[in-house]
């Protein structure tokens, strides 16, 4: 099948750019994003995945504040155009690459709306490629940038709207493709011999004059597989990057983590992380929770909502909850983000501390497969 891209010399295979490169079911292709006040008064996330061998597109916008997280879910058949990027009422607009670009979700039978755009702060920050293997079958193959910035526009939800200032809310954009589950499970075949196990964290931060960049996997024994860490320059305009890619960007040669936990959760209380540059200075970085954001709002480990499930044609739904009614180790609430006062020497600054853990980690002191802090 042809694409608009292929008028262009971009082709990495002898196939169309719409022809993936793997027939795995689950090669996919993702948006994300998140927006926070610097406050922690309020945060929204937004994905939008396409899962071209499942011929599925979804996405998902959440916003959290009050104590109340507010979700919007929805999926289509994707059998044209890889450039569609709409779901029903949703859609995201590319402006200008790797500059601003535009989400909105238009009145639907939810509740939730928005029209938000995004103005990059940074050039991409590209991660090393991530590849994990268990039990000698490849789970994540991935390539993901990322991109500091700011947000404006609105957003309505609960019979209410909720103004976005650029001036005071911070947000990141990522986007990943590759090999990651989606879609409902695989026949199991053989049962494991060992408990499932993932260890991640990953922490954009924005501070007044630069920002800084955070992941990190880790298996069982708590050793790092793989981890990224940068200083990035900051830009007080989009039209001052100059390149897709910053030349300035310091690369880190080693990371560290030292997260105390909530009793009876895998979430933090706070956290310490640690980045070391090619000379040998440590730059340590103090993490204070100021709210939690749920990831299955966006369709992480949702039981109904998952990545790539057929849900026909094209469907959506709304849901809510409160945060303190959720049960902390329920698979599809291990996975969170909690937006972050950070204190960095004399800086103080804003940003996400990701977290998914599941299965054993001995440095957290983790036995089983959703067991929580002493």
């Amino acid at each position: 099948m042809l694409s608009k891209f292929d008028d262009y010399p971009i082709h990495q295979t002898p196939e169309p750019i719409a022809v993936p490169q793997s027939s795995d079911r689950n090669v996919y292709d993702r948006y994300w994003f998140n927006g926070y006040d610097k406050d922690g008064e309020f945060y929204f996330g937004i994905g939008l995945g396409f899962y071209p061998n499942l011929k599925i597109m979804d996405c998902g916008f959440s916003i959290a504040r009050d104590g109340v997280q507010h979700a919007f879910h929805a999926s289509r058949r994707a059998e044209g155009d890889p450039s569609d990027t709409s779901v029903g009422p949703f859609r995201i607009e590319i402006i200008e690459p790797m500059r601003k670009l535009r989400v909105l979700l238009e009145s639907n039978e939810t509740g939730i709306e928005c029209d938000l755009t995004f103005i990059a702060r940074t050039a991409c920050i590209e991660e090393g490629r991530q590849t994990f293997r268990q039990a000698g079958r490849t789970i994540v193959d991935a390539t993901r940038f990322a991109q500091m910035g700011r947000w404006s526009g609105f957003i309505k939800y609960d019979g209410q709207q909720l103004d976005v200032d650029a001036s005071t809310v911070f947000g990141t954009k990522d986007r990943s493709w590759g090999l990651r589950p989606s879609g409902d499970p695989a026949p199991p075949g053989a049962p494991p011999t060992e408990l499932p196990q993932f260890f991640f964290l990953w922490a954009p931060l924005q501070w007044d004059d630069c920002c800084t960049h955070y992941g990190m996997f880790e298996d069982e024994t708590g050793h790092a597989w793989h981890q990224d860490g940068m200083i990035v320059p900051a830009y007080e305009s989009a039209d001052h990057i100059s390149g897709v890619e910053d030349p300035g960007i310091e690369k880190m040669t080693a990371l560290e983590h030292r997260i105390q936990y909530r009793p009876g959760t895998r979430h933090a209380r706070s956290a310490e992380i640690t980045m070391t540059t090619k000379s040998g200075t440590k730059h340590v970085i103090q993490l204070e929770p100021l709210m939690l954001f749920t990831m299955k709002g966006l369709g992480y480990h949702h039981p109904e909502w998952g990545h790539g499930r057929w849900k026909g044609e094209l469907a959506m739904a709304g849901e809510s909850w409160k945060t303190a009614d959720l049960d902390p180790l329920a698979l599809e609430n291990l996975h969170i983000q909690q937006v972050m006062r950070a204190r960095w020497g004399d800086r103080v600054g804003v940003g996400v501390f990701e977290q998914f853990a599941i299965g054993p980690h001995a440095t957290s002191g983790f036995k089983a497969f959703t067991d929580g802090a002493p």
